[in-house]
């Protein structure tokens, strides 16, 4: 089966038309529609189904789909096994975070890796635990770092150190800076968190809901506000109190512009997982960069 058909195939499946990814290769839509022609005479049946606003996957496209993105990426371990041999410990390292975990100790680990492996290119994006496990394995990152393990077969979970998180609330809040005995006890007060993601669920979306419902608690005023920062703004604007990592706020509070409320009863945290896939290659730099992160 020919790789640049397979790539052309993962691509149209990416960008959901034939002219998405032709833009995205450079090429012509006519050469995108011969590659998809060979590969499905090839197959015999169509990978495929031509809708009026696109294309969809058919059942034998869903089934390919996986196999052609882990060909894809171990064509990348290979390329990347061979630019290290020419260039020694070089060549590139993409990260993948959740976007709450990129804050001051990961930037401070990334600097320092970057001074001792100076001939690295070492990218960073970010995106939700389910998109950061799905970067890695297509081979499009080298490490991912989530919450919580993935349990997929072909990803390998490294534990490293849970995020802690705290309750936080405006410098004016009548409990800014107090200790209440129980979660129970701001069972009142109006609530701002994520929302699950439509169809994939973050876990930590429910953290909140689930430390109500065990101790009794199924309803609390709750706002979903899908950025950090824009909670982290709207708490500061007295507009409720939210469940933070604590690194996330550690800036704010340090500035007097948040506040903690000390629960008694609540000590919860985020694990935290650094995701690599089954069997793909790991550099030394990429393993040194693991070892850093996992320390």
């Amino acid at each position: 089966m020919d790789t640049e058909a397979l790539r052309t195939f993962v691509m149209i499946a990416r960008t959901g038309g034939f002219s998405g990814a032709a833009e995205r290769m450079g090429r012509s839509q006519p050469a995108i529609s011969r590659r998809i022609a060979l590969l499905e005479a090839e197959l015999g049946m169509p990978v495929f189904e031509r809708l009026p606003g696109g294309v969809a996957l058919s059942q034998a496209g869903e089934a390919l789909l996986p196999h052609a993105e882990r060909v894809l990426a171990a064509l990348e371990d290979a390329s990347s096994a061979m630019r290290v041999l020419q260039v020694g410990e070089g060549g590139p390292i993409s990260v993948a975070v959740v976007g709450t975990l990129a804050g001051a100790d990961l930037a401070q680990a990334l600097k320092r890796f970057a001074e001792q492996f100076p001939n690295v290119a070492l990218t960073l994006r970010t995106a939700t635990s389910v998109q950061v496990s799905d970067l890695v394995r297509r081979g499009e990152a080298t490490l991912g770092l989530r919450y919580f393990e993935d349990p997929s077969p072909d990803l390998e979970n490294r534990a490293c150190a849970s995020e802690a998180l705290v309750v936080v609330c405006a410098p004016e809040h009548p409990l800014a800076q107090q200790k209440v005995a129980s979660l129970r006890d701001l069972k009142d007060e109006p609530w701002l968190g994520f929302p699950p993601p439509e169809g994939r669920d973050e876990r930590w979306s429910g953290m909140l809901s689930a430390q109500f419902l065990i101790r009794g608690v199924a309803e609390v005023p709750f706002t979903a506000v899908d950025s950090l920062t824009a909670q982290k703004r709207l708490v500061e604007a007295g507009f409720g109190l939210a469940l933070m990592p604590v690194s996330a706020v550690a800036e704010e509070r340090a500035a007097g512009s948040l506040a903690a409320i000390a629960v008694v009863d609540l000590a919860v945290s985020n694990p935290v997982s650094l995701i690599t896939r089954k069997g793909g290659y790991v550099s030394p730099a990429a393993q040194a960069l693991i070892e850093a992160l996992t320390a």
